[in-house]
């Protein structure tokens, strides 16, 4: 490992939530560095499966000082998105190092050590710019399936031609289930396995959708907020709750010929067993099954009951550590890239203050 090197702030995370943090310390004059374990900027998004869109329209995609280039009632692809998020970086040069994944962060006396595969370094300010779905989260049982069942999380699977003949059982009936399910349809045999979790009740794509996706923005951004007491409350069963789906509807799954079933719930000589006592024999598995945050590599006192403990993406237990990107950080919006930006501009201009503060001579007293 390369001796430290010592940088004013630290962003953890090169994604949207990253970049839109970087934006606002460039402009406040704070010096920074970005540190992206990904390859290339936008790389999460360009290792999706490969039919995915937004489920919001340009109009709603860009970040502050960009717009989205795209019309504006458009579903970008996540490819688009990566390409935007590339320009992005470009265009106010940001200072991204790309390939730097983080293994611990830690702090020493007054100094946050950051340290990489191959480099330590030491910062005053650190902000933790990583959504809250890092690491798949995948059943105890799904290791106990037969080999011969071929096995994909959603961070794995692209297209239908990475699976084998036979039926795809789909586990989880969220939005990705969903999605995916309907992508492999047209090749296999397909099942959606899980509890209902609601869907919005009109098509975003559609003539009502252009009127209706305004007004849900402006209630997941502006209502359903941190500051509003009732949406405060009811918050934590918000973030642990499924999302409702987006852009496809129960009745799309019916038409389509999927097989909906209940959850799965174990496994009985190695194939699946659902919640009713069904056995299923299924050739594929795509787990659905959503992710876990993943910040194992903290070493510092932040979490409470498994969360991270902020306030506004402020953590007040360790001085000079910030969140941007969490799910539900202070709207329902703070995770998505139309509601990224008003925590980054946040977070940005304490780290400003602090940084103000620091530079500040220190007053004589007063004389009496």
């Amino acid at each position: 490992m390369q001796g430290s090197r010592r940088i004013a702030t630290i962003v953890i995370g090169g994604g949207q939530a990253g970049l839109s943090v970087g934006y606002h310390l460039q402009r406040l004059g704070v010096p920074f560095v970005i540190l992206d374990a990904e390859d290339t900027i936008g790389g999460a998004w360009r290792s999706r499966w490969d039919s995915l869109r937004l489920f919001t329209p340009a109009r709603y995609d860009g970040l502050d000082g960009k717009p989205f280039p795209a019309p504006s009632h458009a579903f970008p692809t996540k490819d688009e998105m990566a390409d935007y998020l590339e320009a992005y970086s470009a265009e106010f040069d940001l200072p991204v190092r790309s390939g730097q994944r983080v293994t611990t962060l830690s702090k020493r006396y007054s100094a946050f050590i950051v340290e990489t595969d191959d480099t330590r370094f030491e910062a005053d300010s650190v902000v933790v710019a990583m959504s809250s779905w890092q690491v798949p989260r995948l059943p105890n049982f799904a290791m106990d399936l037969r080999p011969e069942i071929k096995q994909l999380h959603t961070t794995d699977y692209r297209n239908p031609s990475q699976l084998q003949d036979g039926p795809v059982l789909v586990v989880g009936a969220g939005n990705s289930g969903a999605e995916i399910a309907l992508d492999v349809v047209g090749s296999h045999e397909t099942m959606v396995a899980g509890p209902d979790t609601g869907h919005v009740p009109f098509r975003v794509e559609g003539r009502v959708g252009r009127l209706m996706v305004p007004v849900v923005r402006f209630v997941f951004h502006r209502v359903l907020t941190k500051s509003n007491p009732i949406a405060r409350r009811r918050m934590p069963k918000m973030i642990a709750s499924g999302e409702p789906l987006v852009r496809s509807k129960p009745r799309d799954l019916i038409e389509a010929g999927i097989e909906r079933m209940p959850r799965v719930v174990g496994a009985e000589d190695g194939w699946p067993v659902l919640a009713d006592g069904r056995v299923l024999h299924p050739a594929n598995v795509i787990w659905c099954t959503g992710f876990e945050p993943g910040f194992s590599w903290i070493d510092l006192p932040v979490f409470e009951d498994g969360r991270v403990k902020h306030d506004r993406g402020v953590v007040t237990e360790v001085p000079g550590l910030y969140f941007v990107g969490l799910k539900g950080l202070y709207s329902v919006s703070s995770a998505q890239v139309n509601g990224v930006g008003r925590d980054a501009k946040r977070v940005a201009g304490l780290i400003k203050a602090s940084v103000s503060n620091q530079d500040q001579p220190a007053r004589a007293p007063a004389r009496r």
